[in-house]
C-alpha cells in the first residue's frame, strides 16, 4: 500500500511540476514565520542571524492542518465491473495516497472505516508512524455489512472535536436525505467538508447484456430483468440521484467531486491541494 501511495503522489507531483499548477506548494519547511503568541524560546536565532527575520522552529507534532479521511466499506463497496478495481480498492488506494501526501507536507491525518457502524478510527497524526498504521489498516480491511451511512456519519461527527478538513470517499448508496443531513452536520460543527462518490462505471452505463440476473450484495436478494428494457429509466434515475447530491452539497458549502474507479487519482489530488489551499 505503501508503494501504490508513493508511486501515486510522486507521478502526481511530477505532473504539477510540469504543468500550469506548479504554483501549488507541496514541498514543507521546517519553519514559520513568528506570530505573536509564539513563544520567545521558539524562535531559531540561526536562521534569524541568516535572514534578519523572525522564524519559529515548526515540530512534527506541529501541523498545518487537521484532516480526517472517512471511508465507506460496506459490501456495496465491493462492486466492480469485469477487469477493474472494486469502489473500495479504488478508494483505499485514493485514501492512501492523500495520507501520505498529507504528511509529506506535515499535516496531521486520521482514518475512520464504516459500514452500518463505524468499524475503525485511527486519530489524526502528522508523523511517519501514524502513516504506516493508516496504511496498514487499509491494507487489511475488506468491505463487509450492509450500508448505514447516514447514522455512521452523524456518529464520526459528533466524534470531531475540533474543525477539521473531512473527506468522505463512499459510492453514496444509502438513502440521500439522511446522508446530506450528516454532512451538514460536519458543517454544523465547523467543519470543511470533501465528498468523493465513487462509482464503477458500469453504475452510470448500465450497458449490460440483453438479459441478467442482479443481485443485491448486501441482503443477496436477486432480480432478473433485461436491462436493456430498463437504461433509460435507470439512467433517469442515477442522474437524479447524483444531482441532488451534487446540488445540496453545492447550497451547503460542501466540495462534491464525482469519480469513476476508471479515472486516474489526479483529479481528486487537485481537489485536496486547492481545499487545501483555501484553508490557509
Amino acid at each position: 500500500m505503501e508503494l501504490r501511495a508513493r508511486f501515486v503522489v510522486e507521478g502526481f507531483i511530477t505532473g504539477l511540476h510540469r504543468s500550469p499548477y506548479h504554483g501549488f506548494s507541496v514541498e514543507f519547511t521546517e519553519h514559520r514565520p513568528y506570530m505573536p503568541g509564539d513563544e520567545i524560546r521558539r524562535i531559531d536565532w540561526k536562521a534569524y542571524a541568516k535572514t534578519d527575520r523572525f522564524y519559529v522552529k515548526q515540530y512534527e507534532e506541529e501541523t498545518n492542518l487537521k484532516a480526517y479521511l472517512i471511508l465507506d466499506a460496506s459490501r456495496s463497496m465491493a462492486f466492480s465491473s469485469e477487469g477493474r478495481l472494486t469502489k473500495f480498492e479504488y478508494s483505499s488506494y485514493l485514501a492512501a495516497a492523500l495520507a501520505y501526501l498529507m504528511v509529506e507536507q506535515r499535516d496531521a491525518v486520521g482514518l475512520t472505516l464504516f459500514d452500518e457502524a463505524v468499524r475503525t478510527s485511527i486519530p489524526p497524526r502528522a508523523t511517519r508512524t501514524n502513516l504506516t498504521t493508516i496504511l496498514r489498516e487499509l491494507e487489511r480491511t475488506q468491505p463487509a455489512q450492509t450500508t448505514g451511512a447516514a447514522r455512521a456519519l452523524h456518529l464520526i461527527a459528533e466524534q470531531i472535536k475540533r474543525r477539521s478538513l473531512v473527506i468522505i470517499l463512499s459510492d453514496l448508496f444509502d438513502e440521500p436525505g439522511g446522508v446530506l443531513s450528516a454532512f451538514k452536520h460536519f458543517r454544523y460543527r465547523g467543519n470543511e467538508v470533501v465528498v468523493m462518490q465513487i462509482l464503477d462505471p458500469l453504475e452510470r452505463s448500465f450497458a449490460f447484456g440483453r438479459d441478467a440476473v442482479f443481485k443485491d450484495m448486501e441482503t443477496g436478494e436477486e432480480l432478473m430483468t433485461q436491462p436493456w428494457h430498463i437504461q433509460r429509466a435507470y439512467r433517469e434515475s442515477l442522474r437524479e440521484f447524483l444531482s441532488r447530491y451534487q446540488q445540496e452539497c453545492l447550497e451547503n458549502n460542501i466540495d462534491y467531486l464525482l469519480l469513476e474507479t476508471s479515472m486516474p487519482y489526479d483529479r481528486a489530488l487537485m481537489e485536496y491541494l486547492h481545499k487545501r489551499r483555501r484553508l490557509h
